[in-house]
């Protein structure tokens, strides 16, 4: 019987403000897929970094001809083979930081740039003697960049030491700045949000303000006066955050898989599998419950003393 009229007057509570109740659906639903956004966003970038950062190289550029004549660093000269040699013997010394290494001759340089950007201007212009020789060094650590950078960087021969990590941390960077906006919009939609809750709540008791002080004068305990305004406001919050859940499945299923399928389109990028979306749906689920039911909760505490 108990149990029944709860839900009677769950029914009654939202066809009552159904403008408001409509109103909490959508921001629910929009803070929490802004939610669980982000938190696919946060995996996505540590995704990309471990795929990514375990195939950064470490370059060393050679000083050649053309280099010692306009470039500082080749002051003095074009690297030898003495110095090309001994260059090889102290990363061999290195084993416990450099992992492979691997020569790049200045022709087979002036291929590649030529395979890569071989319809600019400038490629025309280039012949293979003006390119870099280059040892390519792929570290155990990535993060141990800076002690090749100490080791070579200045010596006699090299022109510089450079780090791809670089390049890719200004990239996750703005994917993480971009990241913590998201989470910004989502906290301001989650007070709208919980404001719109404590609001419907509020109007609700208001309306029903006489029913539930006869029910306080015949006994009735402040639990079950306040149980039927508690489940309204934890039935419009899932409702949102079933929405929500539906919002992250669809993006999914047409960002990445459909639709514009990156998946596709960007193969360079590791993009994160379903198992990442669906483990955070019951997340979504409990908040979407939860927090309307404790805001309901808080608000009514005062407001229906009688």
């Amino acid at each position: 019987m108990r149990a029944q009229f709860v839900l009677s007057e769950i029914g009654v509570g939202l066809r009552r403000n159904l403008t408001m109740t409509f109103a909490v659906v959508v921001s629910v639903a929009l803070s929490l897929a802004l939610f669980g956004g982000s938190l696919l966003m946060s995996d996505q970038v540590n995704t990309m970094k471990g795929y990514w950062y375990d195939k950064v190289n470490v370059s060393i550029f050679l000083c050649n001809k053309s280099d010692a004549e306009s470039d500082p660093h080749c002051a003095r000269g074009a690297v030898t083979s003495d110095q090309k040699k001994q260059i090889v013997a102290d990363l061999g010394k290195m084993a416990t930081v450099v992992q492979k290494v691997t020569y790049e001759s200045s022709d087979q340089a002036y291929k590649h740039y030529k395979e890569q950007f071989g319809d600019s201007p400038l490629a025309s212009s280039l012949t293979p003697d003006q390119m870099q020789e280059s040892y390519r060094i792929k570290l155990k650590d990535p993060e141990k960049y800076q002690v090749i950078a100490t080791a070579f960087d200045g010596r006699d021969g090299v022109q510089s030491v450079q780090d791809q990590k670089g390049i890719l941390d200004n990239l996750f960077g703005l994917l993480n700045g971009m990241n913590w906006a998201a989470r910004a919009v989502m906290a301001m939609m989650l007070v709208v949000a919980l404001m719109l809750i404590v609001n419907t709540v509020r109007v609700s008791a208001f309306s029903r303000r006489r029913e539930t002080g006869i029910m306080r004068l015949v006994g009735a305990s402040g639990f079950y006066i306040q149980a039927p305004f508690i489940a309204e406001a934890a039935v419009a919050g899932l409702i949102g955050g079933g929405v929500a859940c539906g919002f992250l499945l669809i993006a999914r299923y047409f960002i990445i898989d459909h639709g514009l399928a990156l998946s596709e389109k960007l193969n360079l990028i590791n993009f994160i599998g379903w198992d990442a979306v669906l483990t955070k749906l019951p997340l979504i689920l409990a908040t979407s419950l939860l927090m309307p039911a404790l805001a309901a909760f808080f608000a009514l505490r005062k407001y229906l003393k009688v």
